[in-house]
């Protein structure tokens, strides 16, 4: 599971997070909602180990990110708003280097890479350097870098931004695999459909603060399987709906 509490941080004299707490569980998935500068991005980064916060505290699977940082980023995957990577590596490569660094075994890295590039629509392009790559299969490899160990908790700054209607379903259906696996995902969305069919809870930032915390019941939920406008272009696209 994942724990913020009384997360604080400026930057100079803008307030980016008013002492925010909240929990994600194991096997949970939480949406992230506010409006342009609420304070979603800088929440995200700085639950994932990338800035310090002013104060406040983040348990990833019970481990203090702050007093520990190497053993609780071993347990987080976090996909960026806007990735970044080594342009002159193959996706292939790039994933190959973090299996490494994670210490995983190859063979079954490579496997679950393929399945992965297979299910995003990337075959054929694995070969090429990144660098080539336009910003929709950027974001396509940034999600598949994070979910390739099959983390305990799951960061997500607008991962589907830039996805085809095939890939983003497939996508979700991974985000809930990982979840059903016990995985704690925060999933930050502009889309508030995509919050509505994939989340168990919302958490609604304004102004750097928690301003509500909604369950699913509470916003009368649609079911998770793809809409009909999405069956309707999958069935015209050639590709079936999970």
């Amino acid at each position: 599971m994942m724990s913020v509490a009384g997360l604080t941080r400026r930057y100079g004299r803008l307030l980016a997070l008013d002492e925010v707490s909240l929990e994600v569980g194991s096997g949970e998935v939480v949406g992230l909602l506010g409006a342009n500068g609420a304070g979603k991005s800088t929440l995200l980064r700085t639950a994932a180990g990338l800035q310090p916060p002013d104060s406040g505290t983040v348990l990833l699977d019970g481990i203090d990110l702050w007093r520990d940082a190497v053993e609780a980023k071993r347990r987080l995957g976090y996909i960026p708003e806007e990735p970044t990577f080594y342009d002159e590596l193959s996706a292939e490569e790039y994933l190959a280097f973090l299996a490494a660094v994670r210490g995983l075994e190859p063979g079954s890295a490579r496997r679950r890479a393929a399945e992965l590039f297979a299910r995003l629509g990337l075959v054929g392009r694995t070969d090429e350097p990144v660098g080539r790559f336009s910003h929709g299969m950027r974001k396509k490899l940034s999600f598949i870098a994070a979910v390739l160990h099959r983390p305990p908790v799951l960061l997500c700054d607008e991962a589907l931004e830039g996805f085809d209607v095939a890939a983003s379903l497939s996508a979700k259906d991974e985000l809930r695999a990982l979840a059903g696996g016990g995985c704690a995902v925060l999933f930050s969305s502009h889309v508030t459909e995509t919050i509505e069919r994939l989340c168990d809870r919302a958490v609604i930032l304004h102004r750097g603060r928690v301003a509500r915390a909604l369950r699913r019941s509470d916003w009368g939920a649609p079911q998770p399987e793809p809409s009909p406008l999405e069956r309707a272009f999958l069935s015209i696209a050639g590709a079936e709906a999970p």
